[in-house]
């Protein structure tokens, strides 16, 4: 592997994770409302870097590697939803557990899709 991919993923994953814990901070609450959030609009993001690395010659390998890989990979957090979901089971708090773990499920995916099927629409 290059040193120059390995600088990219890391420089990107710097970036990615600092900017999760500064939203996780601003946002509190009970509900995890900031992991919930990061995890959300890093999937839209992912969706539309796709779109447009798939459609366009403005997204370079690098770019998919430094903001996809590194930025996006490290900014959204899977190992922290599901601590999140067992301490809120673990509290009893079983229907925010639920609805955080469903919300997660599915708006996650959903907005993916959105950014990668419907945001490139706008610039065409």
């Amino acid at each position: 592997m290059q040193a120059k991919v390995i600088l990219l993923v890391a420089a990107g994953g710097a970036c990615g994770a600092v900017a999760r814990y500064v939203i996780s901070e601003w946002i509190t609450s009970d509900f995890p409302w900031g992991t919930l959030t990061v995890n959300i609009l890093g999937s839209f993001l992912l969706g539309v870097l796709i779109a447009f690395g798939a459609s366009s010659d403005h997204v370079t390998p690098e770019v998919l590697l430094f903001v996809g890989t590194g930025a996006l990979g490290a900014f959204t957090t899977m190992s922290t939803f599901s601590i999140e979901v067992i301490e809120l089971l673990d509290s009893q708090k079983y229907f925010p557990a639920v609805s955080y773990a469903l919300s997660n499920f599915i708006c996650c995916p959903l907005m993916a899709f959105v950014g990668w099927r419907f945001i490139p629409l706008l610039f065409n």
